[in-house]
């Protein structure tokens, strides 16, 4: 073998799989197109956000990359909803573009047992038993391993769209990578196509700023990684404004220019973050949508226009961004445009994000039909540190929906698939309150540390975070604020600990992260003792397992549109059975049945 692991990609989700495999232990080598392009912040030059702030700092907790990242590179923070419960919390950072790519460029490079190779996979090599063999690529190295993470973006077999123009790029300029989905559909893998798209960039000396709303930052960031305790960066501002009626008779007027409504892209796009021409074919009842103006980087004049996203011919882009307040004289340096990609159906995939089709493949990021970088660096992590558990022939690492936002976005994937770009959001979690992001280290900081990627530095300083939790509360029972017990006080809505600080000096000696978990934690402690009671049920049906050569049509009862797609997602558990798409409860209890009188046969 010519490496223990190979990783195709050197976007977020590679640097995590790659990272983790070497910091395992295990050779590897990362193939990408542009090692220029190693962690580029293709779209929105920002990390976080609803639901995805919380997927980064579990992606820290496990021991991965992207949020020490994001901290050495933020230039905005804001927690958002923070008028809002915790559960729908998160943080969110604008980034430099440049000094993030540079970074994670650096970390790769600087990481022991980890090689970079630039060059273009275009077929992979499997063993007469259909297990993964090694890569070909375009210039005809033929590469082995053992285990490979395949993480090729929007590029596999990427198409780029601009009005009337396209080209096979994964980025604009960009060549796409030619022949692996073709490869993959020969090979019996089920390919299909999925759409993104981004907006236009512009000069910020060209735009009337004045004419805009001001967003600043909050005036304290917090780092996203639980071991980087302050962030000392200056932070810059964003900007809001508006679309009108000019501009969506502009887009209206010019709509059978679009590529998306001309039929040229069939690939599905997002529905939760469409282009300007889909809002407002979709939404004729708004006379505005919202349009965030954002840098994107200290060193750099161009400026991202959040909520324009477009795929219009260049000479419309223009026309309508210069009907938008404080844009009529932006100077246009980037056109929008989509781009139509293949991707790998991710219920072909165990919850290990190994391919059921060829063992030893692992798939990661928007090849398994998922949209924005958090997403796909928690895949990366995953799959990278499962393929290096298969190396060491122990049980992968499988997070489930009650322990991490990662644990829902794999477990939805795996058992239900997806036909558009799959974006996480707070509402896909049945155990929010549980998955708040300060609570990540205490979730999964041990596991992490099990499999080898966390250290003990951080188990210790995961141990005097839960100690002086404790020791808050102790002291909260043992004082009274305003004629109350003091705990009992702060499960009042009005009453906030660091009110309390006056009353009981004490407090200021903990740090404020523990002064605020201990807050939420005794504010929210009746929902959070229901979420642990309807957990207990959720893991008796995790807990039953489901052999891997289960036969369904043994089972009496079990109705055919239930038993088709049993059969076609193969579910481990009986509770991942209850969450596929059109299985029946009857069909379930059936199934509970069924494995009770089997395991009683046995015993």
């Amino acid at each position: 073998m010519d490496y223990d692991a190979i990783v195709i990609g050197g976007g977020h989700a590679g640097i995590e799989a790659s990272l983790a495999l070497a910091r395992m232990g295990f050779s590897t080598l990362v193939i990408t197109q542009s090692l220029d392009a190693i962690g580029r912040l293709s779209c929105n030059p920002a990390v976080g956000g609803l639901a995805k702030g919380n997927i980064v700092r579990e992606v820290d907790a496990l021991g991965g990359e992207m949020g020490h990242l994001i901290d050495k590179s933020m230039i905005q923070f804001r927690i958002l909803n923070r008028r809002r419960g915790p559960a729908v919390q998160s943080p969110r950072a604008q980034a430099d573009k440049f000094t993030y790519s540079r970074l994670a460029k650096q970390t790769l490079e600087a990481q022991k047992g980890l090689h970079l190779f630039m060059d273009t996979v275009v077929d992979l090599m499997e063993n007469p038993d259909h297990s993964y063999a090694g890569v070909v690529t375009e210039r005809g190295h033929r590469i082995t391993s053992k285990v490979l993470v395949l993480t090729t973006g929007t590029f596999m077999e990427g198409r780029i769209f601009i009005g009337e123009y396209d080209a096979q790029y994964g980025r604009l300029n960009e060549p796409a990578a030619i022949g692996l989905g073709t490869n993959l559909r020969r090979l019996g893998f089920e390919v299909g196509r999925l759409k993104t798209g981004t907006p236009a960039r512009v000069r910020r000396s060209s735009l009337d700023l004045e004419a805009m709303e001001k967003q600043d930052a909050d005036p304290v960031p917090l780092p996203f990684s639980f071991s980087d305790t302050e962030i000392a960066r200056p932070m810059v501002p964003c900007y809001i404004t508006w679309t009108n009626d000019h501009v969506h008779e502009i887009i209206r007027q010019n709509i059978s220019r679009s590529p998306l409504y001309g039929g040229k892209i069939v690939g599905k796009g997002p529905r939760y973050c469409p282009s300007i021409e889909d809002k407002v074919v979709r939404f004729p009842q708004r006379d505005r949508h919202q349009v965030f103006i954002e840098p994107e980087g200290i060193g750099t004049e161009e400026m991202y226009l959040n909520g324009l996203s477009s795929s219009l011919p260049e000479d419309v882009q223009i026309a309508f961004i210069h009907q938008v307040k404080g844009l009529e004289h932006a100077e246009i340096m980037r056109p929008g445009y989509a781009v139509e990609y293949d991707f790998l159906n991710p219920r072909g995939l165990y919850p290990s994000l190994e391919s059921k089709r060829m063992s030893g493949l692992f798939v990661a990021g928007q090849t398994n039909g998922t949209s924005g970088y958090e997403e796909a660096a928690c895949q990366g992590l995953i799959a990278g540190i499962n393929a290096a558990q298969k190396l060491k022939g122990e049980p992968p690492l499988v997070l489930k929906r009650n322990e991490a936002y990662i644990g829902v976005l794999i477990d939805d994937l795996v058992t239900m698939g997806t036909n558009e770009p799959y974006r996480m959001f707070t509402s896909r979690a049945e155990y929010r309150l549980l998955l708040r992001h300060d609570t990540a280290d205490q979730r999964l900081t041990p596991k992490g540390y099990r499999v080898g990627l966390q250290s003990g530095e951080a188990l210790e300083r995961l141990k005097r975070k839960m100690e002086g939790i404790d020791a808050v509360k102790d002291l909260l029972r043992s004082r009274s604020y305003e004629q109350k017990n003091a705990l009992q006080a702060l499960k009042m809505p009005e009453v906030e600990i660091d009110q309390m600080v006056s009353a009981i000096p004490e407090l200021a000696a903990y740090d404020e992260s523990v002064r605020y978990q201990v807050e939420l934690d005794v504010k929210y402690q009746g929902y959070i003792d229901r979420e642990d009671r309807e957990i207990t049920r959720f893991e008796r049906l995790e807990e039953m397992a489901i052999p891997a050569d289960f036969d369904y049509d043994k089972v009496q009862g079990l109705s055919f549109e239930s038993r088709e797609k049993l059969k076609k997602v193969l579910p481990v558990s009986v509770g991942q059975a209850s969450r596929v798409n059109g299985v029946r409860m009857s069909d379930i209890a059936l199934l509970i049945l069924h494995l009770q009188r089997k395991e009683h046969i046995h015993a």
